[in-house]
């Protein structure tokens, strides 16, 4: 068995991801050094520390939906041309896109959430607790619960990714730094939807775009 704690330490140690910290004292029973070694033998170790690199070269991707109606322009980062040219890192900005047309996030990290925006957030989930006739004493502990589902409906990285749910856009490009074997960063972009906040028919197409992504 293991804690929490353990699960902070190997993440202090090797920079890995808590959820990649947690799968791999699950694998290993709990075993911290044969958790280490699994997380080096996945490169997710190595990926980790290949953050504090300078990636400044990559691409600008455009993703048009087929109809029209949902644009979408990304920029991701790695550390050379050589890089930024191969097949594989561009699909893997053109899924990126696919995802944002599709999720609409509206922040890449949850630290570009503006404080006021995150307790105006906890203010509505403290009064929905309320109405909800939860004990006060365990409010702020549902709230934290909240705030990450939160999290994962606003912030890219912290999003299911659409052609693969099982993981979150960060772990797709913790797994593309450790095959490439560059930092990888998404830097910025821009989706416009047609006719965004006009009033006028609702029409899915964010359900439209993740049908057609999980069929390719």
């Amino acid at each position: 068995m293991f804690t929490a704690k353990d699960v902070a330490t190997l993440r202090e140690r090797t920079g890995a991801g808590m959820m990649d910290c947690k799968k791999a004292l699950i694998e290993t029973d709990g075993d911290f050094e044969k958790a280490i070694d699994f997380l080096r033998e996945k490169g997710l170790a190595a990926a980790a520390k290949k953050a504090g690199r300078i990636a400044a070269e990559g691409v600008v991707d455009a993703y048009i939906h087929m109809n029209g109606k949902i644009g979408v322009l990304l920029e991701v980062n790695c550390e050379t041309d050589f890089v930024a040219k191969t097949d594989e890192f561009k699909t893997l900005a053109h899924d990126i896109s696919l995802h944002i047309a599709a999720s609409k996030p509206t922040y890449i990290t949850k630290e570009e959430v503006p404080l006021a925006e995150l307790e105006k957030e906890k203010e509505i989930l403290r009064a929905q607790a309320l109405n909800e006739g939860k004990p006060e004493k365990i409010i702020d502990r549902m709230i934290e619960g909240r705030i990450l589902k939160y999290y994962a409906d606003v912030c890219l990285l912290e999003q299911a990714f659409v052609k693969d749910p099982d993981i979150t856009v960060a772990q797709l490009l913790t797994q593309q730094v450790a095959k490439i074997g560059e930092k990888i960063s998404v830097r910025r972009f821009v989706r416009y939807e047609m006719g965004e906040g006009l009033q006028k028919k609702e029409d899915n197409f964010a359900d439209e775009i993740a049908k057609m992504a999980a069929g390719n």
